[in-house]
């Protein structure tokens, strides 16, 4: 097993927390949240859903990177070796159960990143897609775009901690918010944005209250996601840091990142989709469909939706790279092999794994479901449990860790928290999918 004595870590504190948003940074910031917040009472919405941030998300990630930095390995082997003698056994399967999550996330996640590549794509070369259901059906296509989706993210990883993961994450997130930044300003110029603006963040607590259960276990289930906790990734990139700075003040740093780019998500998709009479309430069709409309009737159409495609693509390749260099971080700490040997396993087996959903739709529904309503709520509980119960590493020890250094230290009540309100969350997350699903 390789040795944690000579763990790299990122060469700056910017690298840190670039690294680690990219990470949380993903999908559903764009595609979920702003639908959801607008359906659910805009700011009211909002409101719930930065309380729940608040409670359920932040503790969850200083848990995940305080594991890691304290073990200075990945979930697998950080459990191994926090936890008291009489449970190793059971925390070092956990942690493997755990890690092997981030593989099901990449067997779908890459093809819906090879679909927005091939959007920016098609709208570079001169033109608006011809619609979601020409680009999903070509198979060959969508297997290109997965195959070199996984290249492009294997080839980063390759280069190490710091002059791969670290450089290309730093600079794709800077370009990400540069041109978030740049989407907004455009949106909100428009003749009608303010209608659209209104009804995103007005706080409607009327509309709220329609369906106040539906939309109080959105803004949980928002804040649950968003983080990419649950997996073990971040664990990884806690080990890759050192001890100079607090980290509930970084996790505070990383959410306020993540959060930004959702609610500015917002201000691109709402005043732009007002400002043309585009329904909002599209769902996760907005991206694929509604949103292409919007472009095709805005002036200089086509360089707006490369921008905004271009957006997207970066923001799930962020994703992409950090959860590849968790999956090769982790495969090395347990086999001692090198970085490049495993990035060659890790990269045939999501390419080869990611097939059946490329061409069988079940296969994307089917992983889509079992990742985020069963694999990785139940792995944030165990991560929750084995931070502050005796079981696992235990809560003084935890707090400790999550403590130390420069910044504000992790609040007692949290650990509260932490042993029984956000086990409660997290199963009522669990119950919520499976209703809804049923």
């Amino acid at each position: 097993m390789k040795s944690t004595a000579d763990r790299t870590h990122l060469a700056s504190r910017l690298g840190f927390l670039m690294v680690a948003a990219g990470c949380a940074v993903g999908l559903g910031n764009v595609w979920r949240f702003p639908y959801v917040a607008g359906r659910n009472g805009g700011g009211a919405f909002v409101v719930v859903y930065l309380a729940f941030l608040a409670v359920l998300g932040f503790p969850l990630l200083v848990a995940e990177l305080a594991i890691g930095r304290a073990a200075q390995s990945g979930i697998a082997g950080a459990m191994r070796s926090l936890a008291p003698e009489r449970t190793r056994s059971f925390w070092s399967a956990v942690g493997k159960i755990i890690f092997a999550g981030n593989f099901l996330l990449m067997f779908y996640y890459t093809d819906v990143a090879g679909w927005l590549a091939r959007y920016a794509g098609c709208y570079l070369r001169g033109g608006p897609p011809s619609g979601f259901a020409a680009v999903a059906g070509d198979k060959a296509g969508c297997a290109a775009g997965v195959a070199l989706v996984v290249a492009a993210a294997s080839a980063v990883c390759v280069l190490g901690v710091r002059k791969g993961v670290e450089r290309f994450s730093k600079w794709m997130m800077i370009a990400l918010l540069a041109l978030l930044g740049l989407m907004a300003t455009k949106a909100l110029s428009l003749p009608g944005a303010a209608k659209g603006l209104e009804f995103y963040l007005a706080p409607d607590w009327a509309r709220f209250a329609e369906h106040p259960w539906r939309a109080v276990f959105d803004a949980m289930g928002q804040a649950f996601f968003t983080l990419s906790t649950g997996v073990g990734c971040m664990t990884v990139f806690g080990s890759y840091t050192g001890r100079e700075r607090s980290l509930a003040s970084e996790a505070a740093w990383i959410i306020s990142i993540d959060t930004a780019v959702a609610l500015l998500s917002g201000l691109v998709i709402f005043p732009a989709c007002a400002s043309f009479g585009v329904d909002v309430a599209s769902g996760p069709a907005l991206i694929f469909n509604a949103l292409p409309e919007v472009f095709s009737r805005m002036a200089a159409g086509r360089v707006w939706g490369f921008a905004f495609f271009a957006f997207l693509t970066l923001a799930a390749f962020t994703t992409i790279i950090a959860v590849f260099e968790c999956i090769i971080a982790g495969l090395s700490d347990e086999t001692g092999r090198s970085r490049c040997c495993m990035a060659l396993l890790a990269a045939a087996l999501v390419t080869a794994c990611s097939m059946p959903v490329v061409f069988f739709e079940r296969a994307l529904e089917m992983e889509d479901f079992v990742f985020g309503q069963f694999w990785l709520p139940l792995g944030s509980l165990a991560i929750c449990v084995f931070s502050v119960w005796s079981v696992g590493w235990g809560k003084a020890a935890f707090a400790e860790e999550a403590s130390a250094g420069k910044g504000a230290p992790f609040p007692r009540s949290f650990v509260w928290l932490m042993r029984w309100f956000v086990p409660f969350l997290i199963l009522a997350v669990i119950a919520a999918g499976f209703a809804k699903e049923g």
